[in-house]
């Protein structure tokens, strides 16, 4: 083993705390990992990683040697790609993580198009509703639906979601269908609790270029897009959902869902996709 690839395995370990997920990562066997890390360490003569049952962190001397490392490979890489500059196109394995209908029903299509565009690039998707590291599980980019609440990422905004505000015509019929945000004090709502909130999402709509919110009475909570729409069809309550995420339910059934018009078309605030 070369000593470029030594100090990617031993920088990839340092991102992801972890020996066995460094070796995930990078597609090898654990134990390659260890003894590469080893003889790193005996190379530059120094231990370079504290290593516990449960979590491996640099020393002292490994952080500042990790610093030289991602700068030596960064070089490396730019240096060995000099000659092939406008012949050869990104490559590798992009690892993106997506929500589940997300991933079921916008991504998952998509990368037709995308692999032929770029023949050499490979893609690993996850399709979770659950927290990401990006560094511990060696992930490239995530998707979320909602605003960032971690200020060590770098997040940016590439699309908006229309929410919409839909009941089964089993509960329209015992209820009545709500035309005002006030009448929404005599209905019942499936709630949803994000897995990583656990909160119920307060509705939401526009009043005078405004968002408003109120709290729904709910018997029912939910914390997956799946339950949340099954609830609906079973008359449980009023849902406010992505509109793609029922688009194949008005589609097929066109009468199946009742319009809350008056409360639609507002920005996804992290409820289900």
């Amino acid at each position: 083993m070369d000593r470029v690839d030594l100090l990617r395995i031993f920088t990839r370990v340092v991102d992801c705390a972890s020996f066995t997920r460094a070796a995930d990562a990078l597609g090898l066997p654990r134990s390659t990992v260890s003894t590469a890390v080893q003889d790193l360490e005996l190379r530059v003569g120094t231990q370079l990683l504290y290593r516990t049952t449960r979590k491996v962190s640099p020393t002292h001397d490994g952080a500042a040697f990790y610093e030289r490392c991602i700068r030596l490979i960064s070089d490396f890489e730019e240096t060995e790609s000099l000659f092939r500059q406008g012949t050869v196109g990104p490559s590798g394995k992009l690892r993106v993580d997506v929500p589940g209908r997300i991933g079921r029903l916008i991504i998952a299509p998509a990368p037709p198009s995308f692999l032929a565009r770029y023949p050499e690039i490979d893609i690993d998707l996850g399709v979770t509703d659950r927290a990401v590291n990006l560094f511990e599980d060696s992930v490239d980019c995530v998707l979320r639906v909602g605003l960032a609440n971690i200020s060590t990422l770098v997040a940016r905004p590439i699309g908006i979601l229309s929410l919409i505000n839909v009941a089964s015509p089993e509960y329209l019929a015992a209820y009545g269908l709500p035309m005002t945000p006030h009448d929404l004090e005599a209905h019942f709502a499936v709630n949803y609790a994000s897995p990583s909130g656990g909160r119920a999402a307060a509705w939401v709509w526009v009043e005078s270029n405004q968002p408003r919110t109120v709290p729904m009475r709910g018997r029912v909570t939910v914390n997956s897009a799946e339950a949340y729409i099954a609830c609906c069809l079973a008359g449980l309550g009023l849902i406010q959902i992505p509109a793609y995420d029922v688009k194949g339910h008005l589609r097929v059934y066109p009468r199946s869902l009742g319009f809350l018009a008056k409360l639609s078309d507002h920005q996804s605030d992290g409820r289900p996709a």
